[in-house]
């Protein structure tokens, strides 16, 4: 009778166990599908675990932007960019590249460099840091002027762990910094 009810008790658990394991997969399939891509005209530098030394105006000035993952009237996932010409080995250069790369714009077609840099990205939730990573990749593919996206990472195996896990390939290590390529097929 007591192996009975112990039985029927753990029968029970693995049920709910199985039932709440489903709603938490739906809820994350769930977001991952409601979300979009938005260019943002701030963010919450201090969430930033990369540079969170770069104020908004340096994320914002020279043809920069900031691209945020949002569900549901939230951000999730941020990512920043500056475009440049030529590939940066320091927060230094990219600044230089990208400032040179928008006066040229100024000049001919207002197209702003041929190459998005990636210098920081974050997630709030589980699968935004990939999901932005994805949908930033979609919008330079589909872009006229932009033919590379390459990282300005931190050198840390956690960064280099996240842009191999999600396709990139590294290109060169740097004294403070390492790139990767996401490659652009048009």
């Amino acid at each position: 009778m007591v192996k009975k009810k112990i039985s029927r008790n753990i029968k029970a658990r693995i049920r709910k166990s199985k039932k709440d394991l489903n709603i938490n997969i739906k809820s994350f399939f769930d977001w991952i599908k409601g979300a979009e891509l938005v260019e943002l005209k701030k963010c919450e530098i201090e969430k930033d675990p990369v540079r969170p030394e770069l104020d908004n105006e340096f994320r914002t000035s020279y043809g920069r932007k900031i691209f945020g993952v949002k569900y549901k009237n939230e951000i999730h996932a941020v990512m920043c960019f500056a475009f440049t010409n030529q590939i940066p080995k320091s927060v230094y250069e990219l600044d230089l590249f990208s400032r040179d790369a928008f006066l040229q714009s100024a000049t001919r077609d207002q197209n702003v460099g041929k190459m998005a840099i990636a210098y920081t990205v974050w997630s709030n939730k589980k699968g935004g840091g990939k999901l932005i990573v994805k949908e930033v990749f979609k919008m330079i593919k589909n872009s006229n002027h932009l033919n590379r996206l390459i990282t300005l990472s931190p050198l840390t195996e956690m960064a280099r762990n996240f842009h191999l896990k999600n396709g990139a390939e590294e290109i060169q290590v740097n004294e403070e910094t390492q790139n990767f390529e996401y490659k652009i097929i048009k």
